[in-house]
C-alpha cells in the first residue's frame, strides 16, 4: 500500500548492521554487510506505451510534473528471481488510489541489475489482462487491460506450472494469471474480510490494507497471503496470515497472527524460508531522516513461547547496514530510509535482496524534494538462515 500508501543480481549484495531487538524479538546476528547497490532512475518509462498520470494534476511533485507520454516503470511491490540474473518485478496500482490510477496499466517488468555499474536494465515485461471476462464487476477499460483503478496488486508468487498468483489490496482478492498475464479465474475473496474498495460492501478492513505480502509453502501446495491491516474486531496491530490451498483453490480455514511492533506500523512483504519460517518486512510510515523503523524479521508460525502470535527474530535493521567498503558511494553505515520498502528475495542461505517502492513521484526518502529512484540492494547475513532449498531461485 502507499502511505497516507523482490530484485537484485547474485552479485548485488547488501547486509545490515545494528540489530536492535524489541521485547518481542531476539537477535539473530549482529553484523550483516552491504555488498552491492544498483538504482533505476525515477524517470524511467516503458517505451512506446500509453500516456499516464492525467489525474495527478499539473503541479510538480518532487520536481516532476504529470502527465507523461508513457507508463512509468515504478512502484515495485513484489519480486520473483528468475535464477539467471534477471528478476520479474510487480508494479502496484499506480499513483496511490483508484481515483487517480485509471491510466496506469498493471504490469510485471523484467529487469536485470548490473552490479558493476550500479545500474539496472529494463528488459521488457507484460501487462495484466482479463480477456475472458473473469472479473464479475465492471473494469476501467473495455479492452479488459487491467489498471490501477481495478486492482491494487502488491504481492506475487510463481506456481510450479509457471502461472502467477498475485495478492490484491482492494478486495482483498487472490488473482491467478497465466504466464502471459491473462487472468485465469474470477478474483478469489478472503472470507469475511472486505476493504472499502470492494464492491461487495460492508468493509471491515482499512483502505489498501489487503494482501501486501504473500509467501508459499516449499512444495507449492499452499499460499500464505498476509494482510497489511488489522481486521475490525481483532487486536490493533495483529495481522491475519491465512492459508490457501492451491489444489483446491480454497482457503483451508487455518490462520496465524503476525503482531506488529506498533499498531501504526505496516508490513511490506512476506516470503518463505521453509515450511514454518518467513521473512517479513515491517516499517513505519516515515522517510528520510524521520525514518525510525525499517526492519526484516524472521517470523515463525510455530509460536514456541505460546503467546498466540508468530515468534519474531530481527534479521536486518535497514537503517543501520554495515558498509565498510563504501559500496554505492555511501558511508560506513548505509540507510534504506524509504517510506515503503515492499520487496525482499532470498537468494541463498546468507543473501537477501531488498528493494523499495518509490511511489513515483511522491516519495523522497533519499534526498528531500527529489523523487526517489527504485533502489536495489542485497544483504549478506553473518550466518545462514538454513532455508529449504525449494524456496531458493
Amino acid at each position: 500500500m502507499r502511505p497516507v500508501t523482490r530484485a537484485a543480481g547474485a552479485g548485488l549484495l547488501v547486509a545490515a548492521l545494528g540489530l536492535i531487538a524489541t521485547p518481542a524479538s531476539a537477535h539473530l546476528a549482529t553484523t550483516p554487510t552491504l555488498t552491492g547497490f544498483a538504482s533505476l532512475p525515477a524517470l524511467t518509462f516503458v517505451p512506446g506505451s500509453e500516456p499516464s498520470g492525467a489525474a495527478l494534476g499539473t503541479a510538480p511533485v518532487n520536481g516532476i510534473a504529470a502527465p507523461w507520454d508513457d507508463q512509468p516503470v515504478q512502484g515495485f511491490s513484489g519480486v520473483l528471481p528468475n535464477g539467471d540474473g534477471t528478476y520479474d518485478v510487480l508494479s502496484d496500482n499506480g499513483f496511490g488510489n483508484k481515483a487517480n490510477s485509471a491510466d496506469f496499466l498493471l504490469r510485471i517488468h523484467r529487469i536485470g541489475p548490473v552490479p558493476q555499474t550500479g545500474k539496472v536494465d529494463v528488459l521488457g515485461g507484460l501487462n495484466l489482462t482479463d480477456p475472458d471476462a473473469k472479473v464479475p464487476f465492471p473494469l476501467t477499460r473495455t479492452d479488459r487491460v487491467l489498471t490501477g483503478s481495478d486492482f491494487d496488486v502488491e504481492s506475487i508468487v510463481r506456481d510450479r506450472d509457471g502461472s502467477l498468483w498475485i495478492g490484491d489490496e482492494f478486495g482483498p482478492w487472490l488473482l491467478h494469471f497465466d504466464r502471459a498475464g491473462r487472468l485465469l479465474t474470477a478474483p478469489i475473496p478472503l472470507p469475511d474480510v472486505r476493504a472499502p474498495e470492494n464492491p461487495a460492501g460492508t468493509p471491515n478492513l482499512g483502505g489498501s490494507k489487503g494482501f501486501e505480502g504473500m509467501a508459499h509453502s516449499p512444495d507449492g501446495r499452499y499460499l500464505y497471503p498476509l494482510l497489511e491491516g488489522t481486521v475490525a474486531g481483532d487486536t490493533p496491530g495483529d495481522l491475519r496470515f491465512n492459508e490457501f490451498d492451491v489444489r483446491r483453490a480454497a482457503y483451508t480455514g487455518k490462520r496465524w497472527t503476525y503482531r506488529l511492533d506498533s499498531p501504526s506500523n505496516a508490513i511490506g512483504d512476506a516470503i518463505p524460508v521453509d515450511a514454518n519460517r518467513f521473512l517479513i518486512i515491517e516499517r513505519d510510515n516515515n522517510q528520510g531522516d524521520a525514518a525510525a523503523l525499517k526492519r526484516i524479521y524472521l517470523a515463525d508460525r510455530r509460536d514456541r513461547n505460546h503467546d498466540g502470535v508468530m515468534d519474531k527474530t530481527l534479521v536486518v535493521d535497514l537503517l543501520a547496514i554495515a558498509n565498510p567498503r563504501g559500496v554505492g558511494g555511501f558511508g560506513k553505515v548505509f540507510r534504506f530510509p524509504f517510506v515503503t520498502i515492499e520487496d525482499v528475495a532470498l537468494l541463498d542461505g546468507r543473501t537477501i535482496a531488498v528493494l523499495n517502492d518509490n511511489n513515483f513521484p511522491g516519495s523522497a526518502g533519499r534526498t528531500p524534494g527529489v523523487a526517489d529512484n527504485n533502489e536495489f540492494i542485497t544483504v549478506k547475513l553473518p550466518k545462514s538462515l538454513n532455508p529449504d532449498p525449494r524456496v531458493l531461485p
